[in-house]
């Protein structure tokens, strides 16, 4: 026979009772049923995190609304269709930008290429130099007392404040084009792989050089792994700036390119064309941050998770 169980007034139960007001409840081992197994739910200060099945309904949800409510506006004229050009315009804007009867009479792939070139060349070239440089400096005084004062200085300004700079040093070729584009993308990429190798702590540090580890080692097998989410953080937020500098890259004397295609519309007052053309730079640049999502759940599977 199991012991009678108190409750907190004192008074005695029948054991597996439930008693109002009590902060637990005690069962005993013959009514207790098999444990169900823990679910693990991540949370930050006591708020559930969603997961990423219901944040990508959410998505789709906003996208299909805004989809129809641009659709209901533009149709029942609440604006203009200089301002505000119905989805049909921008659809057969496309087919026209496609067989190049726009502005430059360039085909629309033309444009696209011209722009990729641009943009990712100088997102490799930015990624090749700025992740090392920004490894060296969460690593040496010495590098980060070089590197951090320029950077830190043009950083906040704003390409096309340095943009006559560059044409009179390099000229109005694609040189121009892409160093613009390649500085945009530099500072992200530099600033996010230094604060990704500063936060490695000194344990994981003094762990690998308690093992025999020498100092190429400890950077290559625990400041690199620790420091990859910051680095692919930041890759993504430069890839952003650089498709936001394309425009202001193409001003300078191009003939083809997304952004010069946008510019020539807008000169003739070409709504649709000008909101295609920024529809598919965002889209573009959508793609390439699924795409980077995807490489950084393969390379670190563990980011969120610990």
């Amino acid at each position: 026979m199991p012991a009678t169980v108190q409750s907190l007034s004192g008074a005695p139960r029948a054991p597996g009772a439930i008693v109002a007001n009590e902060m637990t409840t005690t069962t005993t081992p013959a009514a207790a049923g098999p444990a169900a197994p823990a679910r693990k739910v991540r949370t930050v200060c006591g708020y559930r995190m969603p997961g990423e099945g219901s944040s990508s309904r959410i998505s789709v949800v906003t996208v299909v609304s805004l989809l129809v409510l641009w659709w209901v506006a533009s149709h029942l004229r609440w604006l203009p269709p200089l301002f505000l050009p119905t989805p049909e315009s921008i659809g057969a804007a496309f087919v026209d930008a496609w067989n190049g009867n726009v502005q430059g009479g360039l085909p629309l792939l033309d444009h696209f290429w011209a722009s990729m070139v641009r943009v990712f060349g100088a997102f490799a070239l930015a990624a090749l130099t700025a992740v090392p440089i920004g490894v060296l400096m969460g690593v040496s005084r010495i590098a980060r007392g070089v590197f951090d004062p320029p950077i830190e200085f043009y950083r906040p300004l704003p390409p096309l404040a340095y943009l006559p700079l560059i044409v009179i040093w390099f000229g109005i070729d694609e040189t121009s084009k892409i160093l613009l584009i390649f500085l945009a993308c530099f500072a992200p990429m530099a600033m996010s792989a230094r604060a990704g190798v500063r936060s490695v702590t000194i344990e994981q540090i003094n762990a690998a050089y308690s093992m025999g580890a020498t100092p190429w080692q400890v950077i290559r097998h625990v400041v690199l792994p620790a420091a990859l989410p910051d680095i692919l953080t930041g890759m993504r937020i430069a890839i952003g700036f650089g498709w936001t500098t394309l425009v202001a890259a193409e001003m300078v004397a191009a003939t083809a390119g997304l952004g010069q295609m946008v510019l020539n519309a807008s000169n003739f007052l070409r709504t649709d064309v000008v909101v295609m053309g920024i529809v598919l730079i965002g889209l573009i640049a959508y793609g390439f941050d699924l795409l980077m999502r995807g490489v950084e759940k393969w390379l670190v599977p563990w980011k969120g998770r610990v």
